[in-house]
């Protein structure tokens, strides 16, 4: 993972999870794709955050320049069909996934809630719905989630290229 410093670009794409546990996974196998990708415009920085969100989002809140525009992509379980791909307001992350360590986690929507509302940054979320996410260690998404990547990086890909909004409320 790359620290963030200070962010000199408008857009921050994060992809958060933990490769070992299978759809976990997902936002970082979206954001090996991007970062090889030659379609992303110059002012956008991509990072793998994995699972340290949290010190991202805390780096940023406390930073003096910030993106003006944060993405975040990560496995989800909203009841929705395995492998779907799908925006997610952070006031409508799943309330089963309040412990979560990733996203999901009532700490990090916390900090994306205050990036939003007080920084001034927007926020989008990107989510793939998890097909299930194994016990133990198990590297690899499942098939339906692997399907879901292209789809997630072409969504990041026209995000990057729309302007960025105002997200004060």
């Amino acid at each position: 993972m790359q620290s963030t410093g200070e962010i000199n670009e408008d857009i921050l794409v994060l992809g958060c999870g933990n490769i070992l546990f299978g759809d976990d996974g997902f936002g970082s196998s979206v954001v090996e794709h991007l970062q090889s990708c030659s379609l992303l415009p110059e002012n956008v920085s991509v990072i793998n955050a994995g699972t340290s969100v949290r010190e991202i989002l805390f780096d940023l809140i406390l930073g003096e320049k910030r993106p003006r525009r944060v993405i975040v992509i990560d496995a989800v379980d909203a009841n929705r069909r395995a492998g779907e791909i799908f925006r997610i307001d952070i006031d409508e992350i799943p309330k089963n996934k309040v412990d979560d360590f990733a996203l999901h986690g009532m700490p990090t929507s916390n900090l994306l809630r205050e990036l939003r509302d007080f920084c001034h940054v927007e926020v989008v979320i990107i989510a793939g719905q998890v097909e299930s996410i194994p016990d133990a260690v198990r590297p690899g998404l499942s098939d339906a989630l692997a399907r879901g990547v292209p789809v997630a990086v072409e969504e990041v890909l026209n995000l990057c290229h729309e302007p960025c909004g105002n997200p004060a409320r």
